[in-house]
Order: structure tokens, then C-alpha cells, then sequence
């Protein structure tokens, strides 16, 4: 599919009406591959069933992975004027300015594993609305937020990594999080940048008041509301990828939250993500939890940046290149007795 430009979320919402799946054969013949490689039966554990599920989206049953790209999305939040970070909105357009130079940990992560790596920064000179007094963005701007998502993504890529910067994220991602989810803001409000007590409980109260301002709970309404540029963008490109068969390792707790509103909005529209790791923000185990999804990784991150995202590339390529590149059994000369 080409790339596009949504003029509105009903727009949106029909490409998530009508998304592809899998290919059975393809998966069919994975098993039927993974089942007499030079092994003991389920000797690679979840790594084998990574393969099967990957072979499926590429509608290969030996397929590589050799193109994966990490993309970063930054914007600005109005929300940060209330004091819900622990660092100045200034950071986000310094940290795409490392980003763009190589400075960053996710630079380190996308060399390491041949990760192609693009930035975009969206308005970063316009924060959204402050959302405890209105919806973050209106419809014009979550819809071109998504646009960018969209057409971020390589078609020519094999795996796709989403990442965020955005200073005051975690207070939308939380928000976002509360609202579909449901329960208290304490139960989905955390430190984020490390803030102190103090500003904990501003947070969780600035989430309790975006709440109350922003009732709609339609999930794309939500992601307009209480969202950010970034988020949707994230959202987008996530979409984006299941339109193009390309699997999709989520990051962190605001990546997460980005891609619960597509799950929220259409069923199984997460069918062709993973979960890269689990943060130690507190509310990402629960929201992984909620959406069915175990995590390949448990490292105590918290850094965002598509970081962890980026470091389960490791374990994906671990899992495809065992798959499609050891002997099966009679290609060896090894006995299956």
C-alpha cells in the first residue's frame, strides 16, 4: 500500500475494519520445517514458535530477516506546564538533536543489530492543548500525527521498531492507558523521568483531571484526546505495518498505550506485534497483561526511545536465523531415533 494522508479518524478507522492476516500455508510449513531441524522437540522454546509466527506475517515458511527499521517519533505536551516531569520540555528537541547526531543509546542498539533508524519530529514548536482543560489535539492534527506514522514506515523492511522522545509522555500514556483500560489514575500513573513524590502525586492528579475534561471513551477519540503527536504517530506506523505484513516489536509503557488503542479500536489489530520487554514503569507489566502479551524481555528499562524495542531485535533474529538456517535432520545426516 502506497503511502496516504488521513483527512480523519473515521478514515483510519476503516483501514483497521479491514485488516490482513496471516498466511496459514506459510505457517503450516514452518511447523512442518521447525519439527525436523537437528533438535530436540521445543529445544528453543519460544524462540521456535517467534519463527513460526514471523514466517506467517512474511508468508514465508524460511524466511530472513535482514531490513528491520526503528523508527522515532518526538513531540511536545502542553500537559508539561504543570510541573508532571522531571525534566524541562527543551529536552525533547535537544534529545532528537542527539538522536540525529548518534549520541543516543537507541544509535548503539540500531547499530548493533543492522537496524536502519530514521527521526521524525513533529511540531515540536507547537506543544498539544494542555489536556486537563481540553482534548490534546483535534482532529485535523491526530489525524496528520497518524499520517506520519503511516508513511514512516519502509515497505521494503522485514520488522519494524516504534519509539517515542517526548518530555511529559508518560502523563499521556498514562491517561490513555486509565481511560481504556479503566480503574484509578493510581493505578496506572508512575515516576516516568523519576519524579518525587511530590510530583507523583501531581501526576496521578493531572491524570484525574484529563479524565474528567475528556469523557469520550472511544478508543481512537482517546488517542486524540489524551494522547500526543508522537503517540498517534506511533499508532500509525504500527497500522501501517500490519497493511504491509511487517511484524512489530512494541517498546515500552507510552509505545504500548500507542498501540492499545488500535487493539481497543479494532479486535486482534495487535495479531502482528510482540512485546520487546517490560519496563519498570509499573503499569506496563499490567497493561501487556491486559492485552495478552508476554514480553521477550524483563531488564528493569525505563528508558523508552524504541530501547528495549530494539534490543528484542536480537532475540527475534536469534529465532529466525535458527529456524530458516539449521539443517533439518535429513539435510544433516543425523539420525532422528
Amino acid at each position: 500500500m502506497t503511502d496516504r494522508t488521513f483527512a480523519s479518524l473515521e478514515e483510519f478507522r476503516a483501514v483497521l475494519s479491514s485488516l490482513p492476516v496471516p498466511d496459514e500455508n506459510a505457517i503450516s510449513a514452518a511447523k512442518s520445517r521447525n519439527a525436523k531441524l537437528t533438535k530436540p522437540p521445543a529445544a528453543l522454546g519460544r524462540l521456535e514458535d517467534l519463527a513460526i509466527w514471523y514466517a506467517g506475517w512474511r508468508g514465508n515458511p524460511r524466511p530472513l530477516l535482514e531490513r528491520p527499521q526503528i523508527v522515532i517519533f518526538a513531540g511536545n505536551h502542553g500537559v508539561t506546564a504543570r510541573g508532571v516531569s522531571a525534566f524541562p520540555a527543551e529536552v525533547t528537541v535537544q534529545m532528537v538533536t542527539n538522536f540525529e547526531a548518534g549520541g543516543a543509546a537507541i544509535n548503539q542498539l540500531a547499530k548493533t543489530f543492522g537496524a536502519r533508524m530514521d527521526v521524525h519530529a513533529i511540531e515540536l514548536d507547537r506543544p498539544t492543548a494542555d489536556f486537563t482543560q481540553g482534548p490534546a489535539m483535534n482532529e485535523a492534527e491526530v489525524a496528520s500525527a497518524l499520517s506520519i506514522g503511516w508513511n514512516a514506515v519502509d515497505p521494503d523492511s522485514d520488522l519494524l521498531v516504534t519509539g517515542e522522545m517526548g518530555i511529559g509522555n508518560t502523563t499521556a500514556a498514562s491517561a490513555i492507558s486509565t481511560a481504556l483500560f479503566g480503574g484509578s489514575p493510581l493505578d496506572w500513573t508512575g515516576r516516568g523521568t523519576g519524579v518525587n513524590d511530590h510530583g507523583l502525586k501531581l501526576k496521578t492528579q493531572v491524570v484525574a483531571e484529563a479524565l474528567e475534561m475528556n469523557r469520550d471513551r472511544d478508543a481512537l477519540r482517546v488517542l486524540q484526546t489524551l494522547g500526543g503527536r508522537e503517540i498517534a504517530a506511533m499508532a500509525g506506523a504500527i497500522a501501517r505495518a500490519r497493511v504491509e505484513r511487517l511484524p512489530v516489536i512494541l517498546d515500552g509503557f507510552i509505545c504500548t498505550s500507542a498501540a492499545a488503542t488500535l487493539a481497543f479500536a479494532q479486535a486482534g489489530a495487535l495479531d502482528h506485534c510482540v512485546a520487546g520487554h517490560v519496563s519498570s514503569e509499573g503499569a506496563h507489566a499490567s497493561m501487556l497483561s491486559r492485552l495478552g502479551l508476554s514480553p521477550l524481555l524483563d531488564l528493569g528499562m525505563r528508558l523508552g526511545e524504541g530501547s528495549g524495542g530494539a534490543l528484542a531485535i536480537g532475540v527475534m533474529k536469534g529465532a529466525v536465523a535458527c529456524h530458516s538456517g539449521m539443517a533439518t535432520f535429513a539435510e544433516a545426516g543425523v539420525s532422528e531415533d
